[in-house]
Formats: C-alpha cells, sequence, structure tokens
C-alpha cells in the first residue's frame, strides 16, 4: 500500500506536469541549425528568423482554419526529432524545457493553441493536450 503522504506527493507530481505538442520552425540563429527535414543545415542556415516566423504564421493560419490537424502538419513539417510523433513532447514538468517555451506552455489552457513562441531553438506554436 503507498502511504497517505506518498499519495499525495504522487497527485502533486501528476499535476504540476502537462502534456504539449508543438511545431517547431528553425532558423539561422537556431541553437542547431539542422533538423531531421535539413540534415546539413543548408537551408536552415538561410533562413532568417522573421521568414522563420511567417512561415510558423502560415501554418497555424491552416491549422485555425482547419486545413491541417496540428499533429498531421507537425508530423510533415516540424524541425523537432518529435514530429514523427505529430509534435507530442509527452508530459513534462518545471525546468524540463527551455524558460520561454516552459512558460507558454504552462499558461494554455488543455486544447489550447500558443501563438509564436521564441526559444533558444526556434520558433513554435505549442498545443496544450493535458
Amino acid at each position: 500500500l503507498v502511504s497517505r503522504g506518498a499519495h499525495k506527493r504522487s497527485l502533486l507530481s501528476s499535476e504540476e506536469k502537462i502534456r504539449c505538442s508543438h511545431l517547431l520552425v528553425k532558423h539561422q540563429n537556431s541553437r542547431r541549425p539542422a533538423s531531421w527535414r535539413d540534415t546539413t543545415g543548408a537551408i536552415i542556415t538561410k533562413k532568417t528568423k522573421e521568414s522563420a516566423i511567417e512561415e510558423l504564421l502560415a501554418y497555424k493560419e491552416q491549422i485555425d482554419q482547419n486545413v491541417i490537424s496540428f499533429a498531421e502538419l507537425a508530423k510533415r513539417v516540424s524541425d523537432c526529432s518529435s514530429a514523427k510523433n505529430g509534435g507530442d513532447l509527452g508530459h513534462f514538468g518545471k525546468g524540463a524545457m527551455q524558460k520561454q517555451f516552459e512558460d507558454a506552455a504552462f499558461k494554455l489552457e488543455v486544447g489550447e493553441m500558443s501563438g509564436v513562441v521564441d526559444s533558444d531553438s526556434g520558433v513554435h506554436i505549442v498545443l496544450r493536450l493535458a
């Protein structure tokens, strides 16, 4: 049996974790300017942050207009290896992600999608799943 204190700690730790998907567009100033889509960085190293934001906003518009689902678009175009999972990052708590990303993710309600989130990895849109 689990002690009452351990059970409470378990509940608290699960409440502190959220689950999100994201779609990442890298640019020339990304901390690692290469991805599964551009393994040498030939395209990413030429992409400005401004053009990455424009690209990301065009993707967001497609999702907002129900042209394509978040997961399907992330599978096709996200520069993160989570693309193979539709952008799903799984459950994570505070301190597990870059601060800018974490701050934006924890502010979202379940089912809510962010605007542009700028991090050292690039620019993202984030969808809170749980």
